[in-house]
């Protein structure tokens, strides 16, 4: 009974029900656009485009501009250090789960990197931003300070068998969204040693803030840049069921090696880090609340990183492997984010993670 009600309640969650309902729609509808052809073959790569350097930078940024204090301090330097930490230790996890292609080298190296490396700008932050608004976005735009790391240094290395290059290491600096995460991160956590201005806030008081905080100070500014984090979402959302809408799913359908890697996926790698979440907070030893677990679970309940399929296609480290698996894993999240977030809201109810 106890468990029903708790269901209950998730589902009368009408912040929780309309992100879901809002994020499988305009997949659908992307989805079916595409094989209507009233979106063309190139039409998702030009969304995609447009929110990776346009709408999730200024998401990015518009979710610092807001108080600091110290509790959202402290859990955003534990979501920092999990998001460094928590790449090193999948590293090694990963590997007993295909140990099994031990002898396919290049096999077994595509699926542990496409297993570690989620889509979580594209398809995450979004999702997240969704359901748990601008402290989400906060968190998970910290939470992925290490995945750029990672993702440009160690899956490159690993697929190209080659050194880092300087090339690569210009697209972890100087990526639009690495910059207006590491800029609005700056200014967040500088606001209270810089000048101040009176403002009237959203509830009508009178209250000294940062001279940038631009959310306040300068409506005129911080409005554009609301209104292009608002389209982040359904954008990319769209983008998504386009892309559904361009493949064919026989192939990846009837792989048993890419049904494999996607229940490691979108199940194992999400609930590894909420078991080890737990153990780090009940010891205190890096302690998150339900907000920032939510984040990074739903974070890594994402298909593979574009940029790691791109690897694969262009080192040939098992690409039809890695576009298959792509494919089912997208599919797969759009109906498992939903059931983790269901989850994650039993376990709220239930109070592991305070």
């Amino acid at each position: 009974m106890y468990f029903l009600r708790i269901l209950e309640k998730t589902f009368t969650n009408m912040d929780i029900v309309s992100a879901i309902t809002s994020t499988v729609s305009i997949i659908i509808i992307g989805y079916i656009m595409r094989k209507k052809n009233v979106f063309d073959e190139h039409f998702a790569k030009v969304l995609s485009k447009v929110v990776l350097s346009v709408a999730l930078p200024a998401l990015a940024f518009t979710s610092f501009m807001q108080p600091i204090d110290a509790k959202t301090l402290s859990q955003s330097t534990n979501v920092l250090v999990w998001g460094i930490v928590m790449y090193v230790v999948l590293i090694f996890i990963m590997n007993p789960f295909f140990s099994m292609y031990r002898q396919q080298g290049d096999r077994q190296t595509t699926l542990k990197i496409l297993s570690i490396f989620g889509s979580t700008t594209f398809f995450g932050l979004p999702i997240v931003g969704a359901v748990w608004g601008a402290k989400g976005i906060l968190y998970g735009s910290i939470f992925n300070i290490g995945y750029r790391i990672f993702l440009y240094s160690y899956a490159y290395i690993k697929m190209s068998g080659l050194k880092m290059e300087i090339a690569n290491i210009k697209k972890m600096f100087l990526n639009p969204i690495v910059i207006a995460t590491f800029l609005g991160l700056l200014l967040w956590l500088i606001q209270n040693f810089v000048p101040s201005v009176r403002v009237h806030s959203i509830a009508g008081d009178i209250q000294n803030v940062a001279f940038y905080r631009i959310d306040l100070t300068a409506p005129w500014i911080m409005k554009p840049l609301t209104y292009l984090s608002n389209i982040s979402s359904p954008l990319a959302w769209l983008s998504i069921g386009a892309t559904l809408g361009s493949i064919s799913f026989g192939k990846a359908f009837s792989d048993k090696t890419v049904w494999y890697y996607t229940v490691i996926k979108i199940v194992i790698v999400p609930l590894i880090n909420i078991v080890l979440l737990y153990g780090l907070t009940l010891t205190h030893i890096l302690p998150v609340d339900q907000t920032a677990l939510s984040v990074i679970v739903v974070m890594m309940a994402t298909p593979p990183a574009t940029v790691a399929v791109s690897y694969a296609i262009n080192f040939d480290k098992e690409a039809v492997l890695a576009s298959s698996a792509s494919l089912l894993a997208t599919l797969g999240s759009v109906i498992m984010t939903p059931v983790w977030i269901v989850i994650l809201n039993l376990i709220n109810h239930i109070g592991l993670f305070k």
